[in-house]
């Protein structure tokens, strides 16, 4: 790989999947999304999901948004923050993300019954034509240090 190649994220590794299963997460669990749109989404591997005219990756997403919502709330999920991005404070100054995003599931057990939800995989292409790149990061709530301890 040269300087100038990038690697975009899109999907977990199997190892990646691995990991997360073996945290073995306790209660809820929050992923961040960070998200990098295409200027224009790429629908070209889901020929069933084409709209009638392009659209831009921001639009896609937004689409499949309207279609997962409904199915992660079903499986105990929800959408916490949905915010407009751009280039980082404390970070890689070439890195820019369009949208973050922080979604909340009861566990991660709930995560993965929704991940392999045979309704949300059906629309899993609007998000693949919208992204050019992302990161996942799941997290799971700790306490704040020297709660309920009073000076």
């Amino acid at each position: 790989m040269t300087r100038t190649e990038t690697i975009s994220y899109l999907e977990p590794t199997q190892e990646a999947g691995r990991t997360f299963v073996q945290r073995d997460l306790a209660g809820p669990v929050v992923m961040l999304n960070l998200l990098r749109f295409r200027d224009i989404a790429d629908y070209s591997g889901y020929p069933d999901l084409v709209p009638a005219r392009p659209i831009s990756g921001a639009e896609a997403f937004d689409r499949y948004i309207e279609h997962t919502l409904p199915l992660l709330r079903e499986t105990g999920g929800d959408i916490l923050f949905l915010g407009h991005g751009g280039p980082f404070l404390i970070g890689p100054g070439h890195e820019r993300w369009d949208l973050a995003m922080l979604i909340r599931q009861a566990s991660a057990a709930s995560f993965l019954s929704f991940a392999g939800h045979s309704g949300y995989l059906v629309g899993l292409g609007h998000r693949t034509a919208a992204v050019t790149d992302s990161r996942l990061l799941p997290l799971s709530e700790m306490p704040l240090p020297g709660a309920g301890v009073r000076p």
